[in-house]
């Protein structure tokens, strides 16, 4: 438990860190690195390092934002974008179900499944095939910020491409047999919560998830093979990006770095049957030309009240009472045409 709460503290220190750095703090910013590099094998670093990362940036605060909607309903709708339907209830008057808590339970289960495949991963690259780690755990550290940021920037823009591709082409397919299960799963998972509420950005049947959310963040990484300490900002940034994008609140903290907008992208995917914004950060989808507009977003969700969807399961739930409804009524009919004649004959 040390080792997890060990590294992401000291990655927390560089995360702060300004050209302000007295020469004093960057020496025990090195030694205090060197000496985790001495007492820890790569794969260690890695895998506990991604562990911390996680619990502080995702798992803690989404669990915390999840039980203030839960717990303060009142208060939590105040900070909603989409009121009450931005709970995970529903309703500021229905308490949370099972089914939400299995939501939540579902999304940090999927984070340590994504942590687990890395380390099998690692276990296979270092163990078996005697290559190095597929991310850099040196005794060097990145001190320059215009590297850290040209890093930052590459992966993070990878990261947008291939999570495009994949939540468009592959989430969303169902030209072909395998694309089609998969989209099957994603949309009777994840495209069955109303509204996005703190957890659901890890909500997933676990295999869309691994291709949809896994894949594009592990993938650029190891493909620019970053340095740790470099990983583990970006991992911190995305992380922070999910607990805040997918909270449902109208006001994001550090909104002026696009996190409000990111947010109501990705409220309008979901709620909007999934007719654009594919990508996290939007870019894509405008190069692509799939970005869903405001007059286009209100239209479907417009379209979506007026219309009820057959397949969706309060349709079904309504027309087996009104088929029960209508079978009690012919039972009660047969009966009493049965006494009639009963009747009729005694009287003959």
């Amino acid at each position: 438990m040390n080792r997890v709460l060990a590294l992401p503290a000291l990655f927390f220190c560089l995360l702060t860190y300004t050209p302000s750095y007295t020469t004093f703090n960057l020496i025990f910013f090195y030694m205090t690195w060197t000496t985790l590099i001495l007492s820890h094998s790569p794969f260690k670093v890695e895998l506990f390092g991604s562990i911390g990362v996680r619990l502080l940036f995702y798992v803690l605060p989404s669990a915390l934002l999840f039980l203030f909607d839960a717990l303060v309903p009142s208060a939590a709708v105040l900070l909603k974008a989409h009121g009450e339907q931005g709970l995970p209830s529903g309703s500021k008057r229905r308490r949370v179900r099972v089914q939400e808590f299995k939501v939540a339970g579902w999304a940090f289960l999927n984070i340590f499944i994504s942590i687990a495949v890395q380390a099998a991963i690692e276990t296979l690259r270092i163990g078996y095939f005697k290559t190095r780690s597929a991310l850099k755990v040196s005794f060097t550290i990145p001190l320059i910020p215009w590297n850290i940021a040209f890093h930052l920037a590459c992966v993070l823009l990878l990261r947008e491409i291939l999570a495009y591709i994949i939540h468009r082409f592959v989430l969303h397919n169902e030209k072909y047999r395998i694309t089609r299960y998969i989209s099957s799963l994603h949309q009777t998972w994840y495209h069955s919560l109303h509204t996005p509420y703190p957890s659901t950005a890890h909500y997933d049947h676990p295999i869309p998830y691994l291709l949809g959310n896994a894949v594009p963040t592990l993938l650029p990484a190891v493909f620019l093979r970053l340095h740790m300490i470099t990983y583990a900002m970006y991992l911190s940034i995305v992380s922070l990006e999910e607990t805040l994008a997918y909270s449902g609140y109208s006001a994001m903290p550090m909104d002026f770095f696009l996190l409000g907008g990111i947010a109501r992208r990705v409220e309008k995917h979901l709620m909007n049957r999934a007719a654009g914004n594919f990508s996290p950060w939007g870019i894509a989808d405008w190069f692509c030309q799939t970005t869903i507009t405001e007059e286009e977003g209100g239209a479907l969700i417009t379209e979506t009240d007026e219309e009820e969807d057959e397949s969706s399961p309060v349709f079904r739930g309504r027309e087996i009472f009104e088929a029960k409804v209508q079978e009690a009524l012919d039972s009660h009919a047969k009966k009493t045409q049965r006494k009639h004649k009963k009747r009729s004959r005694h009287l003959l």
